[in-house]
């Protein structure tokens, strides 16, 4: 797996191709979609949208996108946070690390995980954290084979939906 971080082009626009691929992976989550409601339309997920989706992604201060490829194709897309809004929280976050549906139980939601975790532990932090919305017992239950343990019910910031946050200490090898 190779993992490219996003970067649009100066006018903010991402490659063609790229989009498409970006656009169908998110598609083909169309569960996670349905409860997160961050598309108007679960069953018809636009180009423009998920481009403005990253694009807002990108705007935050201390987040990166990144793309995971395997055998040339996009399989996954996680964006992290160098750090919480809240300045007690000084973990930094995954705040998504979605795999293409059709790529799922292979092995690349683990992998990607791992290499997120990997980068943050290289850059001495000392845990990461997450939320998974309410009823995404699949979320949940994946996480939770990672090690990740609740540590908190909450509201997340952006939407105000329920939530449990999970954390996963990052111990020097």
């Amino acid at each position: 797996m190779i993992l490219e971080p996003l970067t649009p082009a100066e006018d903010g626009a991402l490659p063609g191709e790229l989009l498409t691929e970006l656009t169908a992976l998110y598609a083909s989550n169309r569960t996670f979609h349905a409860l997160s409601g961050d598309f108007p339309d679960p069953d018809d997920i636009r180009p423009e949208q998920v481009a403005a989706a990253l694009a807002d992604e990108l705007a935050e201060p201390g987040a990166e996108v990144l793309v995971a490829r395997s055998e040339g194709r996009v399989v996954g897309i996680g964006i992290t946070l160098d750090r919480h809004p809240d300045p007690a929280d000084p973990d930094p976050w995954i705040g998504l690390l979605m795999v293409d549906a059709r790529q799922q139980r292979g092995g690349h939601g683990r992998e990607f995980a791992a290499r997120i975790e990997e980068r943050f532990r290289a850059a001495g932090r000392d845990g990461v954290r997450l939320a998974v919305l309410e009823g995404n017992d699949a979320g949940l239950a994946f996480w939770s084979a990672l090690g990740y343990e609740v540590i908190a019910q909450r509201r997340d910031l952006r939407a105000d939906r329920p939530c449990a946050v999970l954390r996963k200490p990052l111990p020097r090898a």
